[in-house]
């Protein structure tokens, strides 16, 4: 390092350097100004872990992967996911069913990895192997479980083969699953892929590369100007991580990034509507929030929780809760009380008259008292043979929301004589905890996929023990009304097998259902050809635009 006198002398000579380069980079950094520029900074909230599809459900961690995964076929924006009929090609350029369980895939062959390669149907069955093996643990397994196997016919036809006959057949085998590299993954022993280098440093096969990955800033794709189904609208993404939402809301409002997919409150809604520079996108949720007991001990998951285990104080703890004045204080305009496990995407199976626990203090102490949950002591917390009936609620420090509502929960518990302690960690530490059991009750938010028969199924059946089913709920006649309700061949057959699961569910309690979030996005008005679909507002960003004539400065800067 040069001391301050030679600074100082050298000066002259360095400003000229200077004042040169700085020109010259600013001449180089206007050169985009065509139809393909652009750069689209999305505000995100919390870092992924990594970008290997089958290892993660993070929602930034999905957004990022529909830019550089492909699927064999998505589904419209209608959302119907019976038969095939509304169903948009990607890898597969068609597809016909070879009887009532074999559905054969016809590959595109312009499909290429990143790195050259084509995409072979030895990429899909090696796909679909590793989703379903125990030593990946991918949380998409249970959602695969109808769908024997695998195989290629040939370098571009790839068959798959059914259990059963069901109606979302063609949905099971396109949805939950992003083809992988075989050439790339093969060599890693599956039970390292959550730790490996591809997840931090992806080849991919869709309309965006990965640049770089800044630890704890951001996550940067270029467009593959290549890409087979037609160049991307918009040059470069970019997600930068913030610790909360308010700072990725202020991001926005400030002109400092382009993208915010959920507003989440009220207040937020209302800031955003004033920037001048955004335009507001209201479109169907997506993401129900609830607050999940845990059935297992957090000191040994093998044996039962010394609170929750109980059935009949998990329906005690549900009727304490006002979910309605909860939703007033907090979401009033922007959400809805949900009557099950679901958001208002699946609007077909969404009923107020589903039959739910009541709000009712009174039969709440009630039958905390029936099962030896008094306050002995006249400390104002219920005990039973000496232990108080005390918990803790387990919620992440970048969700203002989720730490709000469980203050709320607090007050409510206390006015019934419940202690609750509320523990605000790192959102990596929660999902670490919620994932390994290590907890009594955390407030979580869930995405529904289209369908019940995948999300339901994966977040409240056994199926799903040792992935999304944290809190290890099991009931087997809620699990015979799910089977019962997925094989149904109409939606009409459907609905009434899902009611009644749905209500079996309720009646047991295995959480509390807060509320489900409506989708409101600011998104900045230079951006056209905006199309966000409620269950992935991401999955078609590669048709956004950015008219050359509203290009802003940063827009223009090349690397």
């Amino acid at each position: 390092m040069l001391s301050a006198m030679q600074r100082r002398s050298a000066s002259p000579i360095i400003v000229c350097i200077l004042v040169v380069a700085v020109l010259a980079g600013c001449e180089r950094k206007g050169g985009c100004t065509g139809a393909n520029c652009g750069i689209l900074i999305d505000a995100a909230v919390a870092e992924p872990g990594t970008l290997l599809p089958p290892s993660s459900e993070d929602i930034v961690a999905n957004d990022i992967d529909e830019q550089l995964f492909l699927k064999l076929a998505d589904v419209g924006m209608s959302e119907n996911t019976l038969g095939d009929e509304d169903f948009q090609p990607l890898l597969a350029q068609k597809w016909e069913w070879d009887g009532p369980l074999t559905l054969v895939f016809h590959l595109d062959p312009r499909a290429r990895w990143q790195d050259g390669q084509p995409v072979t149907a030895a990429d899909v069955e090696f796909t679909f192997n590793a989703y379903t093996d125990s030593a990946v643990a991918s949380p998409f397994r249970p959602k695969l479980r109808r769908i024997a196997s695998v195989t290629q016919r040939d370098s571009l036809t790839a068959v798959f083969r059914f259990r059963e006959k069901y109606s979302e057949m063609f949905y099971d085998a396109v949805y939950h699953m992003r083809i992988l590299p075989a050439h790339k993954l093969r060599p890693i022993p599956r039970d390292q892929w959550r730790t490996a280098p591809f997840g931090r440093e992806p080849v991919g096969d869709g309309p965006y590369r990965f640049v770089r990955w800044q630890p704890a800033q951001s996550i940067e794709l270029v467009a593959d100007s290549t890409f087979f189904l037609g160049r991307p609208g918009i040059r470069r993404l970019i997600w930068r991580f913030t610790p909360n939402l308010q700072v990725a809301v202020q991001q926005v409002i400030a002109d400092e990034a382009d993208v915010r997919e959920q507003l989440v409150t009220p207040d937020n809604v209302k800031r955003a509507s004033e920037a001048k520079q955004l335009a507001i996108y209201t479109y169907v949720g997506n993401v129900y929030t609830f607050l999940s007991f845990n059935q297992r001990s957090p000191a040994d998951t093998t044996q039962p929780h010394p609170i929750f285990a109980d059935r009949e104080v998990r329906r005690a703890l549900a009727m304490a809760v006002d979910r309605a004045s909860l939703l007033k204080s907090a979401l009033n305009g922007v959400a809805k009380v949900p009557p099950g496990p679901m958001s208002e995407l699946l609007s077909w199976i969404w009923d107020p008259d589903l039959r739910q626990l009541p709000y009712d203090t009174a039969q709440a102490a009630r039958m905390l008292n029936a099962h030896g949950w008094r306050d002995h002591d006249g400390d104002g917390v219920r005990d039973k043979d000496g232990q108080p009936l005390a918990f803790h609620i387990l919620v992440p420090t970048s969700s203002v929301l989720r730490r709000q509502y469980a203050r709320l929960l607090q007050e409510q518990y206390r006015a019934i004589g419940v202690q609750v302690e509320v523990d605000e960690l790192e959102p990596t530490v929660v999902s670490q905890r919620v994932g390994t059991g290590k907890y009594d009750t955390a407030i979580l938010s869930r995405s529904n996929d289209p369908s019940p028969s995948s999300g339901i199924a994966q977040t409240w059946t056994r199926a799903g023990f040792g992935g999304s089913n944290f809190g290890r709920y099991y009931n087997p006649e809620f699990e015979r009304l799910v089977d019962r309700a997925v094989t149904a061949t109409t939606r009409d057959r459907a609905r009434p097998l899902w009611r009644a699961a749905l209500e079996t569910l309720n009646a047991d309690a295995p959480g509390v259902f807060l509320y489900a979030l409506d989708n409101v996005a600011a998104i900045h008005k230079r951006v056209d050809n905006v199309q966000l679909r409620p269950a992935s507002g991401a999955a078609l960003l590669r048709t956004w635009r950015i008219p050359a004539d509203r290009l802003i400065d940063r827009d223009r800067v090349e690397r």
